[in-house]
């Protein structure tokens, strides 16, 4: 094993410390204060909670940084330094909790509906991403929910 990772790092003429900090070396220059961070992290909040941002089908990083109005790298730093999410996976999980109190609080609706009401384009990425979350397909939650009551 020592071997396999002394011919990789020589071979990319790279060294191990390198891998460990990439975050913290990622950031080293932006000159983000804690709190512009603290400010931008509460702007993301209200974005995604209040303005509900995420049932947008056509959002992006781009448009989040647009809508606080902080820039487009700051906004990434603070979703990976302080929320430790990249911007889809703190999309992806906004959309997924509204998708779970609308399984639950309107059975009527179907899950393509509620796929739709939250933002997702596709059934594969709603599914993939609602068992990612919950460990269930949105059926079999919406299944359990109802018992569970």
């Amino acid at each position: 094993m020592k071997k396999l990772f002394r011919h990789f790092f020589s071979t990319y003429n790279t060294q191990p410390e390198e891998f460990g900090n990439t975050s913290a070396n990622k950031y080293v220059k932006s000159g983000l204060s804690l709190q512009e961070a603290s400010e931008i992290k509460e702007k993301i909040k209200q974005a995604f909670e209040r303005d509900k941002l995420y049932k947008s089908n056509a959002i992006g990083l781009n448009d989040l940084s647009l809508h606080i109005a902080k820039d487009r790298y700051k906004v990434s730093q603070v979703l990976n330094e302080y929320l430790a999410k990249n911007f889809y996976s703190l999309l992806n999980h906004y959309r997924i909790q509204e998708a779970k109190d609308l399984l639950v609080s309107q059975p009527f609706l179907s899950v393509k509906a509620v796929m739709y009401e939250v933002g997702f384009n596709s059934k594969t990425s709603f599914y993939s991403a609602f068992k990612k979350e919950t460990g269930l397909c949105p059926n079999d939650f919406r299944v359990l929910t109802s018992y569970a009551s």
